[in-house]
């Protein structure tokens, strides 16, 4: 858990059972939370935005009114009620439209499921997939039905039941599954093939390579490189993503790269040449005919 992405959100917020549990339960059985988009802290507004980063955990909103949800290179705008779904494996950023949005949010760690999702695997749900549309419109009755669920887990939240987090993962696991159910229904069951779980692994550790913010790791370039580390031949992991992703290792090496790269040039301030050493090129010549070789455009003309 990414200690300092979780300060800021607890300076925003206050969690709806006071100061959410303590830490070491949370070191024992993962974090869970649940707040009120109304619960802000005194001096606490939503201008400016807020920032566009990657979090080290999972989060599902119920959001009221209008607002822009912007991830990657896209911005979606919403108006009505919305749920929106973040990985930690996709930076965002949520852009309220109105001066006080209304909704709930609960955020958890993937080790807080651990004990209750049996061969369920987050990241292989179609809600949670990286290229999934993270924003679900509702009715007012679906609404009325989350709002419901937030409203137990809050409630269990603030009990002092000897079971209550046994019962908090029962009530995520119902918001989850009652977000999966608002999938189209070819998309709903998830496949847990040899090929797909290479892919899942695959997925998290090229993520690993990306940190939006800190010192860079990026340790692994190659398809070689990522095919030593899963301890496989490049050709079966080749073969793996093409049939799960359409793509070869290669292929999604250089569309990962060239997404981390727009977001560094629109979302920091660092020079093309820093970005460029990041992101683990040899020279800023290399990386600007990468770049447009991807996008189109050179660093230069993307950042405007």
């Amino acid at each position: 858990m990414n200690t300092s992405a979780l300060e800021k959100l607890y300076a925003k917020f206050v969690p709806v059972a006071g100061s959410g549990l303590p830490a070491d339960t949370r070191r024992e059985i993962g974090h869970f939370d649940v707040f009120n988009l109304e619960n802000r802290r005194p001096g606490h507004s939503y201008q400016p935005p807020m920032p566009f980063d990657r979090q080290r955990f999972y989060k599902v909103s119920l959001i009221h009114g209008h607002s822009r949800i912007e991830y990657t290179d896209h911005a979606i705008d919403i108006q009505g009620s919305t749920l929106f779904l973040a990985t930690p494996h996709v930076p965002y950023r949520w852009v309220p439209q109105t001066a006080t949005p209304t909704g709930y949010f609960c955020i958890f760690t993937d080790e807080f499921l651990l004990p209750a999702k049996g061969g369920m695997v987050l990241d292989e749900l179609p809600v949670f997939q990286p290229d999934a549309y993270p924003v679900r419109a509702v009715t007012a009755e679906q609404a009325a039905a989350v709002e419901a669920i937030f409203r137990k887990m809050a409630q269990e939240l603030a009990s002092d039941y000897a079971y209550k987090y046994d019962l908090l993962r029962a009530y995520l696991l119902e918001l989850l599954h009652f977000t999966q159910k608002l999938q189209p229904a070819a998309e709903r069951v998830p496949t847990h093939s040899a090929a797909t779980r290479i892919a899942t692994r695959f997925t998290e550790l090229l993520e690993q390579q990306f940190p939006l913010h800190g010192t860079p790791v990026r340790r692994l370039r190659t398809a070689k490189e990522y095919a030593d580390a899963l301890a496989m031949h490049i050709n079966h992991l080749n073969r793996a993503l093409k049939e799960t992703t359409g793509h070869t290792t290669t292929e999604l090496l250089g569309q990962r790269t060239a997404q981390e790269a727009k977001l560094l040039l629109k979302q920091s301030d660092r020079g093309i040449a820093e970005i460029a050493d990041q992101l683990g090129f040899t020279d800023v010549a290399h990386f600007c005919t990468f770049f447009k070789r991807q996008t189109g455009l050179t660093p230069g003309k993307y950042r405007g």
